[in-house]
């Protein structure tokens, strides 16, 4: 394949997507999209769902530009349900490019301690989540990727 290599971080928030982007980012090397920071230097400073929303798609757009100059491409949008990751590989696949998924499974107790941690300290290019929110997005929204879905990317 000759159109860069698309990496996709998986995770619920407080699972380390930011902390391995940026560790791939600077050893492969990668562009990293971050809509958090982002979202942040936009002065969107609380979770927003419908501007969330219209950034990734603006920076889903940029990472197809990049595959397609050949470039490896980092995004930690979550991934929460197996139709937005498939939509992804699929359409990074037509572009030539190879497409990882990394998924951090993380226990949800060690998510509520880490971002109450992250809550406390008010870290930039973070909003705030309550334990209530990250355990309904748990719950409900969260689809995790079994074996048969990972067997479906690159390694």
């Amino acid at each position: 394949m000759t159109g860069g290599r698309l990496i996709l971080l998986c995770g619920l928030p407080g699972s380390g997507k930011t902390t391995l982007a940026r560790q791939l980012a600077a050893d492969l090397p990668a562009v990293r999209l971050c809509p958090d920071e982002w979202l942040a230097d936009l002065g969107i400073d609380h979770y927003d769902e419908p501007a969330r929303e219209r950034l990734e798609q603006q920076l889903w757009r940029h990472a197809q530009n990049l595959l397609g100059l050949g470039l490896t491409v980092v995004l930690e949008f979550g991934f929460w349900s197996r139709a937005e990751r498939d939509e992804l590989r699929l359409a990074a696949r037509a572009l030539g490019a190879a497409v990882e998924l990394r998924y951090l499974a993380t226990p949800l107790e060690e998510l509520h301690r880490r971002l109450e941690r992250r809550n406390a300290t008010g870290e930039w290019g973070t909003v705030p989540i309550s334990p209530d929110l990250l355990d309904h997005w748990a719950a409900t929204l969260f689809d995790p990727p079994g074996h048969e879905e990972l067997a479906l990317y690159d390694t």
